[in-house]
């Protein structure tokens, strides 16, 4: 099946049959225990993405079998054409320690721009959607952000990109806007994946979402879903976001501009 002859919008529900079958079989998959290294770690999350991807790999590729794959996304170009972006466990931390907080992407870009994007809960039973230009929804059902625009109501998260240490300029900044925002703020929370928490402020859960440091594959899908959703995007110097910002915010509406002042301060 191509998607020159299928539309997009046919895609989404198989994709979405792909993702929840790879996550009721992570949902059966024997528990991994505590590494107790860095070397256990990566040997442990290698022999995890082998298995789910064994599982997605073959079902999108069969759908759209032009699209190539990006294994590695870093500083380089986006590649032109159609390609797959996906994430076997977006929160792979907590899977392996059997908290409830991951998600399996997938997100199907054009020339470097997100047109699809999919995400999956397995422990929720859940999918977020979106399609370009053509709305977002939550297991089938449209969303929106919420309408919440006093701070000191509001409920935002935040989280780091994968090896965060790496990049010190980022981390600093990370622990110094966590002191203004807690400053003003309802309540700061991480809940876990990055994507799943910028899709639950475009879903009206959450009512913002901020983060320093290059994480472009958890935020391309992710960022799809809040736009299509009609949610506050921007860097958090308040320019527009793009897969090389320095930063994102995603936000409602109604507190966008006050959450920027927060972290500019």
């Amino acid at each position: 099946m191509s998607t020159h002859t299928t539309s997009i919008s046919s895609l989404c529900q198989p994709i979405d049959i792909a993702l929840r079958d790879a996550g009721a079989h992570l949902l059966t998959r024997p528990r991994i225990a505590p590494t107790p290294t860095m070397s256990a770690f990566r040997a442990a999350f290698d022999a995890l993405e082998t298995d789910v991807m064994a599982i997605l790999r073959p079902a999108l590729a069969a759908l759209v079998p032009e699209a190539t794959w990006i294994d590695e996304l870093d500083a380089a170009a986006l590649p032109r054409g159609r390609a797959w972006l996906v994430d076997s466990v977006d929160g792979a931390v907590q899977y392996m320690r059997g908290l409830p907080q991951w998600c399996l992407t997938a997100t199907l870009l054009q020339d470097g721009e997100p047109v699809l994007a999919v995400l999956h809960n397995p422990v929720l039973g859940e999918s977020y959607t979106a399609m370009r230009g053509e709305g977002a929804w939550r297991n089938g059902n449209p969303i929106v952000p919420s309408e919440t625009g006093d701070i000191a109501v509001a409920l935002v998260c935040t989280s780091q990109p994968p090896f965060a240490a790496q990049d010190p300029a980022s981390v600093a900044s990370a622990g110094s806007s966590l002191a203004r925002v807690l400053g003003v703020a309802g309540a700061v929370r991480n809940l876990g994946p990055t994507s799943w928490q910028i899709a639950d402020v475009a879903a009206g859960r959450l009512d913002g979402f901020w983060e320093y440091g290059d994480d472009r594959s958890n935020l391309l899908g992710s960022v799809l879903i809040a736009r299509e959703a009609g949610a506050f995007v921007t860097d958090t110097a308040g320019e527009p976001w793009t897969p090389s910002s320095p930063s994102i915010l995603v936000a409602t509406p109604a507190l966008g501009d006050t959450l920027l002042d927060a972290l500019a301060r």
